[in-house]
């Protein structure tokens, strides 16, 4: 299992040292996340100043992009950083798409699959010498002149994951991608009873082999010793699982543990802006369910008997800032490399 960390400080100026710092503590991965920032500048500098971290997006927000776009975005990052670059993607939803990126919401698990279809398309134009053609219901791509061909990469293509909660999304992951993000907000109940199966019908499909499937997520993680900081990141990890179980799309995990009545509740303080009420609502039933809680150094032990096999990537839903809490990220990372 390797353990990651996700990018929180997009300050251009601060990806050098920020990226040294994370090699240097030994982390196996660096993500990066589309909020406020774009998540592919920030990896471009992370390249340059690693030398064996993993990069990748977690994830870029797919639908705004052409697949061209995305797929030279990749490319160049691929090549940048010899083969270290991941390509994740994800559809968010409606309402961002349609009123903050101003596109189309139009059939999201069809139009993912036609743009991992695409995608792969326009590598196979560069990589192989083979004609561009591809034709979907939403994308026709036929054109690709030796001017705007980057060549050929020395390694191989970019794995593609993707942002999967639901079931459509799950069985596309399995069938068509390299790997799948599982989002914080998950259970083992969830993995096994839902999200598992759904992928492995997926890799079914396809006939590829469910060793080779990669299978990441954060974890909503407690880490004890520093009274201070762990007051500090249970009130944070109550936050965020309120915040997101308040969100209909995440509604499966409520409804396989029958807290259904808990995320109506969280639904309707969010309607109404009552956003510091939220966090009363998650007892210890779900931060026990949800959350691991010990100490920096007992955490990867936890996490490895909590989820045997089932992932293959992790980290934890917390900011990793550079100086702070170093000996205990150093306690955590020295664990999962037991």
């Amino acid at each position: 299992m390797k353990f990651d960390t996700t990018l929180l400080v997009h300050d251009l100026s601060e990806m050098a040292a920020y990226t040294a710092a994370a090699e240097a503590l030994g982390f196996d991965g660096l993500w990066t996340a589309e909020t406020n920032h774009d998540p592919f500048l920030p990896l471009t500098l992370a390249a340059e100043h690693s030398q064996r971290l993993t990069l990748g997006t977690a994830i870029a927000v797919t639908f705004p992009r052409s697949p061209t776009v995305l797929a030279q975005l990749a490319w160049d990052l691929a090549k940048f950083s010899h083969g270290r670059f991941l390509l994740g993607l994800g559809p968010q939803v409606k309402a961002h798409n349609v009123y903050r990126f101003g596109v189309a919401w139009e059939k999201p698990v069809k139009k993912m699959h036609e743009y991992i279809q695409a995608i792969r398309a326009v590598w196979d134009c560069w990589q192989n010498g083979t004609p561009l053609r591809f034709q979907g219901e939403f994308f026709n791509l036929k054109l690709m002149t030796p001017f705007f061909n980057p060549g050929p990469l020395e390694y191989n293509n970019p794995p593609i994951y993707i942002a999967a909660v639901n079931k459509q999304m799950l069985q596309l992951a399995g069938e068509l991608c390299d790997g799948v993000h599982l989002h914080a907000l998950h259970s083992v109940k969830y993995l096994d009873e839902f999200a598992l199966p759904h992928i492995e019908s997926g890799i079914a499909k396809s006939g590829q082999q469910k060793e080779e499937f990669g299978i990441t997520t954060a974890v909503f993680a407690i880490p004890t010793g520093d009274p201070e900081y762990a007051a500090w990141a249970e009130s944070h990890v109550k936050q965020q699982i309120a915040f997101y179980m308040s969100t209909p799309a995440y509604r499966v995990l409520a409804q396989l543990h029958g807290w259904e009545d808990i995320a109506a509740q969280l639904s309707e303080l969010a309607r109404h802006g009552r956003w510091p009420d939220m966090p009363t609502l998650i007892n210890d039933d779900i931060l026990n369910t949800l959350a691991v809680t010990g100490t920096w150094a007992e955490l990867p032990g936890i996490i490895q008997d909590k989820y045997g096999r089932r992932l293959t990537r992790v980290g934890y839903y917390l900011p990793f800032i550079p100086g702070q809490n170093d000996a205990g990220w150093q306690a955590t990372i020295a664990g999962f490399n037991q």
